[in-house]
């Protein structure tokens, strides 16, 4: 069953109220898109039949610190000298399957053990929740998603192949192992050093799996995700994304005076707006995006890969906000971008390039000078005052 299949199925469950607050009916409805998977029925039985709802799940997606947190400190967590000594202490002691994930994939070792630290701290906080109970809960909770139904049938079909009900095991989430890879993720990208089925629960293989996860996803070899950068005086904001060729032209070096890279696409990212540090984020920063959506997870993910590697990011200052957005306001910024047709995303008051996309174009319509595409307060004061 494709994804819009499995839409218009969890929808129809939804309208029932067979299933409004029925945990095991819900549950047993999944049969159909399992044995559709090749799930045997006496495997779903023996999965589905022992399962209760996780009342703990409730609640639990608004509150990830990726997308809840300020950037910087975030990022500084994330990233911090702590999880960099971390890093290299676990590089050292898994030195031969470092490397050979590195050549095998093409993603450089510091990349690879970054998302290491990121997903499971190094192999230390794997998660030890039953991925079916978690599964079987959000895909209850969250009947308009089709993704944790989905989910919940590829780890059938994990176990289906052979892989122990005991290894099924991680984060509120589902998400397994060091890589913490969706059940489905595994069956795309997890890759095993030796052969058999691959153990992400061990370091050769969970390496291996988060270069492929990341070539896979296409990784541009030795192309920075993020590449510090300054405004030149002249600059007129016209655009926030061209080639770098373009980028060069407008007079834009790395923070160093260096050359910016040669070819490909990078977005012009302010963080605290024109006032603060500027970045490009080239084509690998939005590969990042592909192992998890967030911006801030995809930019400490690229910090902490900088630092492991010895080098020094961060370097330009960074204001702090005196009036931050409320959660509110946040969404009534994205609403006012709506009602100008400049936006049609979600109303939740996270802002990604495609808000930030919009933002720019409002600054820019509106005859503001650096139009930096941050939300900032006056953004949303000037749409306020002009509804």
């Amino acid at each position: 069953m494709d994804r819009r299949g499995f839409l218009t199925f969890l929808a129809a469950l939804a309208a029932r109220p067979a299933f409004a607050d029925d945990f095991s009916a819900f549950v047993a409805t999944l049969r159909g898109p399992a044995s559709e998977a090749g799930v045997a029925d006496a495997l779903f039985d023996s999965v589905a039949g022992g399962l209760s709802q996780d009342p703990s799940l409730t609640g639990k997606r608004a509150g990830q610190g990726e997308f809840t947190r300020p950037l910087k400190t975030y990022v500084e967590d994330a990233a911090s000298p702590g999880r960099v000594k971390a890093g290299r202490d676990s590089q050292a002691k898994n030195g031969p399957a470092v490397a050979a994930a590195a050549r095998a994939t093409d993603v450089s070792v510091e990349m690879i053990v970054a998302l290491w630290g990121m997903e499971s701290d190094f192999g230390r906080a794997r998660g030890d929740r039953d991925i079916f109970r978690t599964l079987a809960t959000l895909a209850f909770l969250h009947r308009d998603n089709p993704v944790y139904a989905q989910e919940f049938v590829a780890g059938l079909v994990l176990l289906q192949k052979g892989l122990p009900r005991e290894k099924l095991k991680g984060s509120w989430a589902g998400a397994m192992g060091d890589p913490q890879f969706m059940p489905s993720a595994y069956l795309k990208y997890a890759k095993s050093a030796s052969g058999g089925m691959p153990d992400i629960w061990t370091a050769p293989d969970a390496l291996l799996s988060i270069g492929n996860f990341l070539r896979e996803s296409g990784w541009v070899q030795g192309l920075a995700p993020l590449i510090e950068t300054r405004t030149p005086e002249n600059f007129d904001y016209a655009t926030l994304k061209q080639d770098f060729s373009a980028w060069r032209a407008a007079g834009f070096k790395t923070l160093d005076g260096g050359a910016l890279p040669r070819q490909g696409v990078a977005m012009l990212f302010y963080p605290a707006g024109a006032s603060g540090p500027a970045f490009l984020l080239s084509e690998n920063f939005f590969v990042l995006k592909a192992y998890n959506f967030s911006d801030s997870y995809a930019f400490a993910a690229a910090v902490l890969a900088e630092r492991l590697a010895g080098r020094t990011v961060l370097r330009q200052p960074w204001p702090v906000e005196t009036q931050p957005l409320t959660q509110a306001e946040r969404e009534a910024i994205q609403r006012g971008l709506v009602a100008r047709g400049l936006y049609d995303g979600k109303i939740d008051g996270r802002f990604g390039p495609i808000t930030r996309f919009a933002i720019h174009a409002f600054q820019r319509g509106s005859g503001v000078a650096e139009a930096d595409g941050f939300p900032s307060r006056a953004v949303f004061e000037l749409l306020r005052a002009n509804p």
